[in-house]
């Protein structure tokens, strides 16, 4: 099964019709799971208000929620001990390596260059 992680900046580039929104939106297409932790929502719906606009649920559509049963404390350490991410980025990265029992079988699906090389460098494909 074709797995994504979806991070916010990927998504909010296809909701908000961004240049690279087509090529990712269609990137997204060809995966048959799509998964991201709850604070996408979040991130999203605080999007939307930045820029004034009302928050589109189908935006959030076929996304599967990962709620870890868990502090994701190793994660983070595994993560940090690569390099340095701010909060948000560093969550989205620790959940998905909650997910992945191993990472390459995992696409991060991402527009954050910092975001891209940490998980690349922790396994994932990108």
């Amino acid at each position: 099964m074709a797995t994504a992680y979806v991070d916010t900046s990927a998504l909010i580039a296809v909701a908000f019709d961004e240049p690279s929104g087509i090529s990712i939106s269609r990137r997204l297409d060809q995966f048959e799971w799509l998964v991201s932790s709850n604070f996408l929502e979040a991130e999203v719906q605080a999007a939307f208000k930045r820029e004034n606009l009302v928050f589109n649920r189908l935006v959030l559509f076929g996304i599967e929620w990962l709620y870890p049963d868990r502090p994701l404390t190793r994660e983070f350490e595994t993560v940090l001990a690569v390099g340095y991410l701010r909060g948000a980025d560093l969550w989205h990265v620790a959940a998905a390596l909650y997910l992945a029992q191993d990472p390459t079988l995992i696409t991060f699906v991402t527009l954050d260059a910092r975001q891209r090389a940490m998980a690349s460098a922790l396994g994932f494909q990108i």
